[in-house]
Parts: C-alpha cells; sequence; structure tokens
C-alpha cells in the first residue's frame, strides 16, 4: 500500500502542481484579507485609518492610509472662517443702513425746526423794540406836588381836581408843608393839624394812601390822605370851601 501511494504522487503531472500552488496562494491571500479590520471596527478617537499591504504573490494588492480627523479639522476652521466673514460683512451693511436712517431722522427733525424759527426770526424783526418807559417827574414845588397827588389819586380811584386841591391848600396852609395849627380845639387836645391841608394825626394814620410816605409832613402823602378823607365824607376835596 505505501509504495503505491508513492507511486501515485510521483505520477502527478506538471499541471496537477501549478493548480495547487493557486489553490494555496488564494487561500493565503483570503485569510491576509480577513485579518485586515474594517472601517466599523476602527476606534472613533484614532487620527488615522490604516490598512497594511496586501500581496498576492510578491505583489502589493492596495494600500490605504487617510488622515480622517485632520481633514474634519481642516474643514471645519473653513467652514468657520467663511461663517465669519460672512457675518462681519451682514454687521457692516447693518451698521451702514443703521447711519443712514439716523441721518436721515436728523434731517427731518432739522427741517421740521426750521420753519417754526423761521417764523420766531421774523416775528422778532417785525416786533418794534421795546423802549423804556421813562420815570415821571415832577418839580419840588406846589404845582409838583398837586399834579403827582392827582396822579397817585386816580390810581387809586379817589376823586379831585386840580383846582379843588389847590383852592383848599392855599386857605389851609397858603402852600407851606410844614404849616402847623397850634390854637385850634384840635390843638387844645394834643392833635393839632399839620401839613399843606391841615390833617391832623389819626386821620392821616386812617386814610393814608399805599404809595406815599408816613410823614405826616411830606407835601404828596398829606394831599393825597386829605383827598381820600375828603371823597370818604363829602364825595370829594372839589365840594370843600371851608374848614372840614
Amino acid at each position: 500500500m505505501p509504495k503505491n501511494i508513492l507511486g501515485r504522487a510521483r505520477a502527478l503531472t506538471q499541471t496537477h502542481k501549478l493548480a495547487i500552488a493557486g489553490t494555496a496562494t488564494l487561500g493565503a491571500a483570503a485569510l491576509a484579507f480577513t485579518a485586515v479590520p474594517s472601517e466599523a471596527q476602527t476606534p472613533a478617537h484614532e487620527a488615522t485609518v490604516a490598512s497594511a499591504p496586501v500581496s498576492v504573490g510578491n505583489q502589493p494588492v492596495k494600500t490605504l492610509k487617510v488622515a480622517v480627523t485632520d481633514q474634519m479639522a481642516a474643514a471645519g476652521l473653513k467652514a468657520e472662517a467663511i461663517a465669519a466673514k460672512q457675518k462681519a460683512a451682514q454687521d457692516a451693511v447693518k451698521k451702514q443702513v443703521q447711519q443712514k436712517a439716523q441721518q436721515a431722522q436728523k434731517a427731518q427733525q432739522a427741517a421740521k425746526q426750521r420753519p417754526a424759527q423761521q417764523q420766531a426770526a421774523n416775528r422778532s424783526a417785525q416786533r418794534p423794540a421795546a423802549q423804556p418807559v421813562a420815570t415821571k417827574t415832577y418839580a419840588n414845588n406846589l404845582d409838583g406836588w398837586i399834579r403827582q397827588s392827582l396822579d397817585i389819586m386816580r390810581q387809586n380811584g379817589i376823586p379831585g381836581s386840580y383846582n379843588g386841591l389847590y383852592r383848599n391848600i392855599m386857605r389851609e396852609s397858603s402852600g407851606n408843608p410844614s404849616a402847623i395849627n397850634n390854637w385850634d380845639i384840635n390843638a387844645r387836645n394834643g392833635i393839632p393839624s399839620k401839613g399843606l391841608l391841615q390833617v391832623i394825626d389819626p386821620t392821616f394814620r386812617s386814610y393814608h394812601v399805599p404809595g406815599t410816605s408816613w410823614n405826616i409832613y411830606d407835601p404828596v402823602a398829606n394831599i393825597t390822605a386829605a383827598a381820600n378823607y375828603a371823597a370818604h365824607r363829602y364825595g370829594s376835596m372839589d365840594n370843600v370851601n371851608s374848614a372840614y
């Protein structure tokens, strides 16, 4: 039996040997492909995925080397740069729009204010300049005192005329503002008549007109207070023709 086997082995033709060698080579190649891990099995944190060279016989079949993480990082940086440029451009456009809107608003406000300012300027130009009111002056004599008293009487609604005042002043004191009566009943009672229209102190205080002096010898104050008293008792100094 052993001899027969060896004899058959030797009897293998050259063709049979080549077929066996090819089958062995294909099996080795299949084992080599099976030993290489797939992409699904590769850990995610690895920076690169590479496959070992695969050969059939003495010839290399395939060599793979891909830098996945580097490519993704580069793509992300590029996308961020593009987004930043787009945002900067949008911000610049938005700023220009806001500036133009503000300028337009200021222009509208100025246009609204311009007519009012022009009208105010026109009114100011048309309005005559206010003239200072000259202070009225009076002579420091009987004529000036009577005239000043008449102005104050008109302001306070006290009736009387220049002639009525002048006539009674000349009868009572002869135009002397310092005149005093020391002999009549008022003098005997301690309240002598004083001034241009011979007024006693109680009457002067009761009928004193605001704006005049409280000095009974003051000509204007004396005339005005006496005229005020005569208006209350006689209707007017014009109606007095004797001692009152």
